[in-house]
């Protein structure tokens, strides 16, 4: 019985064992196999990240060592500009010093020989009062000498009346001597020249930064209207009595004089000059590509709508014109309508000006800034822009407008 109670007590000390020694839910023992096949992957998977981020770590550094070298070059290339563009300035600065130096020095001389001139005149006046001032001297001892008798006073009167003679031959004036004077005629023609000088320099100063931005205007054939001829390079046009053949297209202006650029302006900024001294009547500006092209109201008329901008002369009248409202300008004193007109859009912000192009006036602005003026909220473009040119219909049908084009410009 002892035996068996033994024998049962070892049985279940041995169940009671295996119970212990039965794995846990949770225990690590039988996946031990696993973990170390996940652990030598992971090993792996870090090596090739790490080999992939060193890689990307040399590209970046050589990346950066690129702009750096970029960077370098940027600052020597603007340095180099500074220098050259320093260069033109100083020889302008050097040539306008150069000429008002010889300017003045020949004031100068002008005004030491006038001087020289008057300085012997007055020393050639001061010795004729020196002698006339000693024969008043002597007939006023003579006047107040003592009395003499008949005889020696007959005797006096020889010399008194030679000292009387004398006085009589007084000197002359010369002419000559009264017109030396500085050039004042020579004079105003210098400060006229210089006057003309200054205006054209500053002319072509705001002009040379505008032809920074100059574009190539071609005039669209196509879609112009059908008696407006462009000739063959695309810069010139005329109203022609007749319409031009050719198939009619869709987008081309049927009522309206009109034609468009044939290159779309979509960013940046553009300068562009048109030649508008052989056209009675003009209109030129800039319109959306979805500016009206048939019909005569004002959806396709440059300026009445919200979809162009222009500056138009008609009947003597200078105006600028945007959303059927217009601003009336004035014209320069004798010189009427501009000759050329120069346009210029910055796309980004929205702007366009236009320009007398002969005297580099601004005539009129467009932006932000003029908005209420035009009933804009805001004033930034939203479509493609176009360079845009109207002809007004001749009220005599017997004649027609002349032509305008685009002016070459270069620097």
């Amino acid at each position: 019985m002892a035996a068996e109670d033994c024998t049962a007590q070892r049985e279940g000390g041995s169940d009671g064992l295996d119970l212990v020694t039965e794995p846990y839910p949770h225990s690590p023992k039988p996946n031990r196999k696993t973990d170390s096949s996940s652990l030598q992957c992971s090993q792996e998977q870090l090596s090739c990240r790490l080999a992939e981020l060193e890689k990307e770590s040399r590209r970046t550094e050589a990346h950066m060592a690129s702009l750096k070298k970029r960077q370098a070059n940027l600052t020597m290339n603007a340095d180099e500009m500074v220098r050259q563009v320093r260069e033109r300035y100083e020889g302008l600065r050097l040539a306008l010093d150069w000429d008002e130096q010889a300017v003045l020095e020949r004031l100068e001389q002008e005004h030491r020989e006038s001087s020289s001139r008057l300085t012997r005149v007055l020393q050639d006046w001061s010795q004729h009062l020196r002698v006339v001032r000693k024969h008043s001297g002597t007939i006023t001892k003579l006047q107040e000498g003592a009395p003499m008798g008949q005889q020696q006073e007959a005797r006096l009167n020889l010399p008194l009346l030679r000292v009387v003679h004398d006085l009589n031959c007084h000197k002359k004036l010369n002419a000559d001597d009264e017109a030396i004077r500085l050039n004042e005629e020579r004079f105003q023609k210098l400060l006229k020249a210089l006057g003309k000088l200054s205006k054209d320099l500053e002319a072509q100063l705001q002009r040379k930064i505008l032809l920074l931005d100059s574009t190539e205007v071609v005039i669209d054939s196509i879609t112009s209207h059908r008696q407006i001829k462009v000739t063959s390079g695309g810069r010139s046009m005329y109203v022609s009595p007749k319409e031009c053949s050719g198939p009619h297209h869709p987008l081309q202006f049927d009522q309206v004089y009109c034609a468009l650029g044939s290159a779309a302006i979509t960013a940046g900024q553009h300068y562009w000059e048109a030649s508008v001294h052989c056209c009675p009547a003009w209109a030129v500006g800039v319109a959306y590509s979805s500016l009206h092209r048939k019909g005569r109201d004002k959806s396709a008329k440059l300026g009445r709508n919200r979809l162009s901008w222009c500056l138009e002369f008609q009947d003597g009248h200078l105006s600028a014109w945007h959303n059927d409202r217009h601003v009336a300008l004035s014209t320069r004193a004798g010189q009427g309508a501009p000759k050329k007109v120069g346009v210029f859009v910055n796309y980004p912000k929205g702007y366009v000006a236009f320009y007398d192009a002969e005297a580099m006036k601004v005539l009129q602005e467009f932006s932000g800034a003029c908005s209420a003026m035009f009933e804009r909220a805001h004033h930034q473009f939203t479509e493609p822009l176009f360079p845009a040119f109207r002809f007004f219909k001749p009220k005599d049908v017997r004649s027609v407008p002349d032509h305008m084009w685009i002016c070459e410009l270069s620097l």
